[in-house]
Formats: structure tokens, sequence, C-alpha cells
């Protein structure tokens, strides 16, 4: 608590010429004693400020003053202020006064470096992401309907741990109370959500990881190896890394992925038409095969 009460008198006093010690007191709810501490602690510190009695006195800094001379090197200042635009990005209004303040303290112009859009291109903005976030912070139960890859509509209740994003997909962690295990769920398969006041407290028995990656996911995971027509070079250089892209002498691509194994990446590679063939593993050129042929007899 002395902390933020002191970064807040050092931006009270690179804002306002003088104040007084009354007002502080009055300001933090504290005795005018502990004000003086407080100020004894900054001078410690290195802060030039001092204090004036008498009528017209008050608390100042020395003219000229930025707080970057004292506590954070210029790599460091540029980090914080970098890491609050990022998380602006994806919620604003909880970080725009604080960036404001450290924009001053530090006195520098903030740089418009990243935004940040949850929506697509054909539909307003759903603020599923932000009200995840909330629940995550909070350690509240969410609750529900989700969609699996077969289309199945199932009610969950979930307690959120952890928004990441993978492969073009942000997804949710978190333990599933109605299958009392720990699932991810793709944000877009989310339905109806809706923040409860039930909190939670934090599993032991589960570790919080960075993406689809655990060991029970490796057993679903398949390497792709498909041919890809040029027509689809812009979807090639999007969508694929460079070191997995082999460029062929007629323009056409052979291209190698990882993805897990299911309805979706099924989808995936038909999404690109007839300018995609499944080289390997066989198993997927044949499921993609009679996919396709079923799609063709409902035109025959």
């Amino acid at each position: 608590m002395q902390m933020n009460r002191l970064l807040e008198i050092v931006y009270i006093l690179l804002s306002k010429e003088r104040v007084t010690a009354k007002e502080l007191a009055e300001r933090f709810n504290v005795s005018r004693r502990t004000i003086y501490r407080d100020i004894d602690a900054l001078s410690i510190a290195g802060v030039p400020v001092y204090m004036e009695k008498g009528k017209g006195g008050g608390i100042s800094l020395l003219p000229g003053f930025t707080l970057d001379k004292t506590f954070l090197t210029e790599q460091e200042q540029e980090d914080i202020l970098f890491a609050l635009q990022a998380l602006g990005a994806i919620h604003p209004r909880e970080t725009s006064q604080a960036l404001s303040k450290l924009s001053t303290v530090f006195n520098k112009k903030l740089v418009n470096w990243i935004d940040v859009d949850f929506s697509d291109w054909s539909c307003g903005h759903d603020d599923i992401f932000h009200k995840l976030k909330t629940a995550i912070f909070n350690k509240t139960v969410v609750v529900f309907d989700y969609y699996s890859t077969k289309g199945e509509k199932t009610r969950r209740e979930v307690e959120p741990i952890q928004l990441f994003f993978k492969h073009q997909s942000w997804y949710l962690k978190g333990f599933c109370l109605s299958r009392h295990d720990m699932r991810f769920f793709k944000l877009t398969r989310i339905k109806n959500l809706i923040l409860t006041e039930q909190h939670f407290n934090e599993r032991t028995s589960y570790k919080v990881s960075s993406g689809i990656s655990e060991k029970k996911d490796h057993n679903s995971l398949i390497r792709l190896k498909l041919k890809i027509e040029a027509d689809m070079a812009y979807r090639v250089y999007d969508e694929f890394d460079p070191e997995n892209i082999q460029m062929l002498s007629d323009g056409n691509f052979i291209v190698t992925a990882v993805f897990p194994e299911d309805e979706w990446v099924y989808g995936y590679i038909m999404s690109f038409g007839e300018c995609i063939e499944v080289i390997e593993p066989v198993h997927i050129r044949k499921i993609i095969q009679v996919k396709l042929e079923k799609s063709l007899n409902k035109y025959l």
C-alpha cells in the first residue's frame, strides 16, 4: 500500500507545482505524520522532494525532475509502456489512465504501436473475450453453450483459467464442472456466455500451459504433407511458416504442417477446394476422398 501511495504522491507532485501535507493526508486518508514519513522515504530513494513551512509553503519537486532519472532505465520505461499498451489493446478502459500517468511520469510521448480487433470482417464486436478475462481475474465460474466440431450443443459450467491464441484462433482453458476435467474451448464455438457470481479456488491438480500442447493432446497431432497450387499462394504465405514451404518449379507448393486431427482439420483442408492434395498421411488422404465423394453425390 505504501509503495502505491509513494508513486501516486510523485505523480501528484509532477502534475502540480506544490501541494500541502494536509491535502495529501486527506487524499490518502492518513495522518500528516504518515505523509512526512513518505516524503522522507522519497528523499532517501533519491527523489528531489522538499518541503517549505509557513504560509504559501508546501511539498514540491525540483524543477525539471522526471521519474526516469531515479528509478527506471530507458529500456525499462519503454517495456512498461509497451506492456500496458498491449493490455490496452484488449481492454483500453482499464489501462488508458495508467498509460497517461506513466507517460507523464516518464516524460515520453506514447506511440500507438498495437491494436487488436476481436471481431471478424462480417460482424460487429463481440465482448466474449473481455467477459472471460474478467472471470479469470475474478475467479468466477462461467456458464455457456458450447458447440462441438460435430455441431452438438452442450451446456457447460467452467472455471476459466487461461485465454491463449494458437493457429489463428483464441481458446479458453478451464476446468469443466460438467465433465470434471480440464478442457479447451474454442471461443468461436462459445455462445450465450453468462458470468456468474460463484467464486472458485485455484486448483492444484493441473498446470497452466501456453497452448494446446499437453501430453494428452500429442497423441492426436498429425504431420501433414500437402501439395497446394500456385493460385493459393496468398493463403500459403499467410497460414504456414516459411520454413515449411517448398516452392516447386511449376509455381506450386509442398507444405508441411502439424495439426490436431479432428473434424476441423478436415474442413480446413477442404477449404482449399480443388487447389490442394493431401500427400501424407495416407489415412487423411482417404478421409478427405470419402468426404469429397459424399459431397459430390449431393450434386449428381
